[in-house]
């Protein structure tokens, strides 16, 4: 990865953690814990069944003909949870911002033991050369990149909220906007490449459709056949984090070529075909937009943020 890119990538966590930190409102966290199954379930969802589909699935006898940038540029976003695009996605389709908020953070912090056990599974599974994978190093990197700016972002809202509620709007557009320039910089470097090699990447395409149904089922699933939460828990589900994944890339699988025009592909596969299927999982379930009053023991103003 370039200099540029990989300076982009770290601004990206850091701003999008500190972000999700600020809005983070301490009442509604302490309502969400009095009724942890719900977050537990869509936990497990994203951080270990995910992934671990992937792994079947990369077993199969027809993505026997992906390339290894491939297969592991799958691998990579199915062990990397907690997106930046979850957020923005739960608000716009009418979710609950907060619950997308908490579970990002659920996410955070699980993904230091999750990512580097499920980062050597893949590895042993697959026996991936150039791919050099060590628990501790990546637990260390997944908290430096995730966690030390989400506590930032907490602890400000926890002790100075008034300089939080200042901060979490220009922080969240930044963050935006740090993800809109990495999606340039990288469509501008590698879109050229793309568009001379479709053809060949279609049984990939298709493995990364099939992982973007999966994960919005699942993470739909995880909701409960009744809950009106289940366009969030699909959405943060589905929604993979590939400012982790770059850094992983960048870190431990710099030799493997197009590995990050993979995950590039896969995030723009996963982002259009959740546009369609969320609204279908709205109309579906007939659950109206989210208000505060849907939070447990909740019953005051409304969800802020």
């Amino acid at each position: 990865m370039s200099t540029t890119v990989a300076v982009i990538v770290r601004l990206l966590l850091f701003t999008t953690m500190v972000a999700l930190g600020l809005g983070l409102r301490w009442p509604l966290v302490q309502r969400w814990f009095q009724s942890p199954g719900l977050l537990l379930r869509v936990l497990l969802g994203s951080c270990l069944l995910l992934p671990l589909l992937a792994l079947a699935l990369l077993q199969m006898p027809w993505t026997a003909a992906l390339s290894t940038s491939e297969r592991t540029a799958v691998a990579l976003m199915a062990v990397c949870p907690s997106a930046p695009l979850a957020l923005r996605r739960a608000r716009q389709e009418g979710g609950d911002h907060q619950l997308a908020a908490l579970l990002q953070v659920g996410a955070a912090f699980v993904a230091i033991v999750s990512v580097p056990l499920l980062a050597v599974l893949f590895r042993s599974v697959f026996g991936l050369e150039g791919w050099q994978v060590r628990s501790l190093p990546v637990a260390l990197q997944v908290g430096q990149a995730q966690v030390l700016p989400l506590l930032l972002g907490m602890t400000l809202r926890h002790r100075w909220s008034h300089l939080a509620d200042r901060l979490e709007r220009p922080m969240t557009r930044l963050a935006n906007g740090v993800l809109l320039l990495l999606l340039a910089v990288l469509l501008w470097r590698g879109l050229p490449l793309l568009v001379s090699v479709w053809p060949r990447q279609l049984p990939a395409m298709a493995l990364m459709l099939l992982m973007a149904c999966l994960g919005l089922g699942l993470g739909r699933l995880m909701a409960g056949p009744h809950s009106s939460h289940g366009v969030t828990t699909a959405l943060v589900t589905a929604l993979r984090n590939p400012g982790l994944a770059l850094l992983l890339t960048d870190l431990h699988g710099g030799t493997l070529p197009g590995l990050k025009g993979a995950i590039l592909g896969q995030m723009a596969i996963t982002a259009l075909v959740s546009l369609p299927l969320v609204r279908l999982l709205r109309v579906g379930t007939g659950a109206p937009p989210v208000t505060a009053a849907t939070v447990p023991g909740h019953s005051d103003g409304g969800i802020h943020g």
